[in-house]
């Protein structure tokens, strides 16, 4: 056994739990002192107070106090064993009922002064249905249950709350003492925090509820803290290994000593220029600052690590071109990485017709080529005759070797995991890297998720746009819409009718869910018989996305049902019409993303959003879509709705899972977090000073020696 004074003592060693409740315990992720220290509760309770039973109200959660007038039992209809005890005080009565609980009968007598808490409801009389409870004879001062503010955690079925907070009053009390202090005092004093003992007490079993308030903000600035220096160190860092397993850091990396440390720098020349004369439209200021900022960049000795945001429509690849172009006006290679295939070769497309008049050299690389075709382009990259390469995951295979590969973009990166951006990075020797999203990030994930990235924000849309006008209709309005649909055909537009699932599944029928195969063949045959109905969808083959979107291109297909491969990337000028079905099923930011797809041409544009919600929460995306053009207002939206983790999936990013904070409600405790570490690192980068061994010791635990995955584009 460790040492009383160890927080990693194992939590069956604590008086009264053993083997087989510490078994139970490690189903929440008890296993240690430490565990249960920092296992935060997920509410409170506010038992401090008692009220009269005569100032009960149905509904309410109580504390009240009284005398056991009298106890009864019986067996309910379904069998289960009732037992009831009535409960006075000098203003009135009320029943309080257990079931199941059989044992009370040896617990509790007529006569005995109780406490209980629980909520109260009226049928025919006032009563309490599993309330907690407490004998007053002998009652603690100090009881967890009763009597105060009182924690409830988070259980699994052979946990109860009185057990678990008995666990933790007692960890409390004999552990607490030895929690060491792991931020710098003068960080303690500038934030004006509590210290960790203080915390650690309150934050289970606080005082009053002001001590709750500054014992959580402690806590959740320290883990703020340490994630915020995580990435301090991974920005001051670029392009270098700046942490490893047997000393946490290597502070002359960290100081960028090292000749690893350093990129390519890249300068615009005769190419850049010719380039910006050939475009056939004017940059907004946006894209003209953007592209400032990544020539600024890429001209320096460290490599880019930017982040290049816009919403939808906003011009990002044409401003990605722009840092293509510099790295071949410098004798180097450059890739760009698309999430699915549908993209990759829009990606291609676009790029081919801007740039091979320049002269420059862009291949295509994709999972269904055939085997002869894929050769050829390896030996091409390995040659260095591909100059740009577009494609999807394949780029990332063994077989592809890139000559001299200065810079690598990963658009919406957040769809690939964090070792396959790690292998794509490692084509090359410390490539510049660009990051391209059109789903505009809330600023406390750019804070977190892209935390140690320089940001640029395309905001406007380019000239000779009009807003699209987004309509919710339920499904009695269907016909009318494909009149209204017609309408637009008829003048010479296209349209986007998107279906959330590709065929027909038991799943499908149950949820009454439309899928794309048999939408197509109900449209082409019945609806739209006097125009050309296309399908496109995840499964088909290559061969068959590509004409489907060739054909769509150029007209040739008038009506393209599909699912939501055509997501991002897809633009279609002339489609001035999408239809989507069971719009209720798609989340804030898909919906949001797919209306990108039309509006791109010189027409008015139109998105319809088909649905019959079954919950109000669906039904409040589908206002919030109808009312709003701005993704950042959707983000920010959807991020309320649905939590960061699985709007970006934080683990994709390297990052561990946020244990006590949320990032929405604590915003400005990450603002705090993050001005304090980036400061400290820039002051000591590899955290070698005496009062900040702690800290590097704590940064290594909670990275695992994976700093390096944090943020790897």
């Amino acid at each position: 056994m460790q040492e009383k004074n160890d927080l990693k003592t194992l939590v069956r060693y604590i008086k009264g739990v053993g083997p087989k409740k510490s078994e139970y315990l490690a189903k929440v992720g008890l296993n240690t002192i430490e565990d249960i220290l920092y296992y935060l509760p997920k509410r409170y309770e506010d038992r401090s107070s008692v009220t009269a039973i005569k100032d009960l109200r149905s509904g309410e959660s109580r504390t009240i106090q009284g005398e056991i007038a009298s106890l009864s039992s019986r067996t309910g209809r379904s069998g289960a064993s009732i037992f009831q005890a009535v409960v006075s005080d000098p203003t009135g009565s009320i029943h309080a009922v257990w079931f199941n609980q059989p044992y009370l009968r040896d617990m509790l007598k007529a006569g005995d002064k109780v406490v209980l808490y629980g909520k109260v409801e009226r049928y025919d009389r006032l009563q309490m249905v599993q309330p907690e409870y407490e004998l007053m004879e002998g009652l603690e001062t100090d009881s967890v249950n009763i009597g105060r503010i009182v924690p409830v955690y988070s259980l699994t079925a052979e946990l109860t709350q009185r057990f678990l907070r008995s666990i933790v009053f007692k960890t409390i009390c004999e552990y607490v003492k030895f929690a060491a202090e792991r931020l710098p005092t003068y960080i303690i004093a500038r934030q004006k925090l509590v210290d960790i003992k203080f915390a650690l007490r309150n934050i289970h079993f606080p005082t009053n509820f002001e001590m709750l308030e500054k014992a959580y903000k402690r806590i959740v600035f320290e883990e703020f803290f340490i994630l915020q220096l995580a990435l301090a160190v991974r920005r001051k860092g670029r392009g270098t290994e700046s942490f490893d397993k047997s000393s946490g850091f290597r502070p002359e990396l960290s100081r960028g000593t090292e000749e690893a440390a350093f990129g390519h720098s890249m300068t615009a020349g005769e190419l850049s220029g010719s380039f910006k004369k050939a475009l056939p439209f004017e940059l907004t200021e946006g894209q003209k600052k953007a592209v400032a900022e990544i020539e600024r960049d890429m001209s320096g000795a460290r490599p880019m690590n930017r982040l290049l945001e816009g919403d939808v429509g906003s011009g990002k690849t044409v401003v990605a071109a722009h840092a293509l172009v510099l790295a071949a006006q410098n004798g180097f290679q450059s890739v760009i990485m698309a999430p699915t295939e549908v993209l990759a070769r829009q990606h291609f497309i676009y790029l081919s017709e801007l740039l091979m008049p320049l002269g420059i050299n862009v291949v295509l690389l994709i999972g269904g080529m055939d085997a002869r075709m894929r050769e050829r382009i390896y030996s091409e990259i390995k040659d260095e005759k591909a100059d740009i390469v577009v494609g999807t995951h394949a780029i990332i295979e063994a077989a592809v070797k890139f000559k001299n590969l200065g810079l690598a973009v990963i658009d919406e990166q957040h769809k690939f995991g964090v070792a396959q951006r790690a292998i794509l990075r490692r084509k090359g020797l410390n490539p510049h890297v660009l990051i391209m999203t059109a789903t505009p990030i809330p600023r406390t994930l750019a804070l977190t998720v892209y935390g140690d990235l320089d940001i640029s924000t395309i905001k406007e849309l380019p000239k000779g746009r009009f807003p699209i006008v987004t309509y919710w209709v339920e499904e009695d309005k269907r016909d009318q819409m494909y009149g209204f649909i017609k309408e637009e055909l008829e003048i010479g537009r296209q349209a986007y009718v998107v279906c959330p699932l590709i065929d027909s599944t038991a799943y499908s029928v149950k949820h009454k869910a439309q899928n794309a195969v048999e939408v197509y063949e109900k449209l082409k045959n019945e609806v739209f018989t006097n125009y050309e109905v296309g399908l496109l969808h995840g499964r088909m083959s290559s061969k068959e996305k590509d004409k489907a979107m060739r054909d769509f291109k150029k007209g040739k297909i008038e009506v393209l049902v599909s699912t939501v491969v055509i997501e991002v990337g897809i633009d279609i000028p002339n489609a001035s019409v999408m239809l989507i079905e069971n719009a209720d099923r798609f989340g804030l930011s898909q919906l949001h993303q797919l209306r990108g797809r039309i509006g791109r041409g010189g027409c008015k544009s139109y998105c319809i959003l088909l649905a019959d919600p079954g919950t109000d929460a669906a039904a409040e995306r589908l206002k919030a879509i109808e009312e709003t053009l701005d993704g950042f207002e959707i983000a920010e939206a959807d991020m309320d709705l649905r939590g960061p983790g699985e709007m970006f999936g934080t683990k994709q990013h390297g990052l561990p899972e946020i244990r006590f904070g949320n990032l929405a409600k604590d915003f400005g405790i990450m603002e705090l977090a993050r001005i304090e570490a980036f400061a400290l690192i820039e002051k000591d980068p590899g955290l070698s000073e005496e009062h900040h061994q702690l800290l590097k010791k704590s940064l290594y635990e909670r990275f695992r020696g994976r700093l390096e995955l944090i943020r790897v584009g």
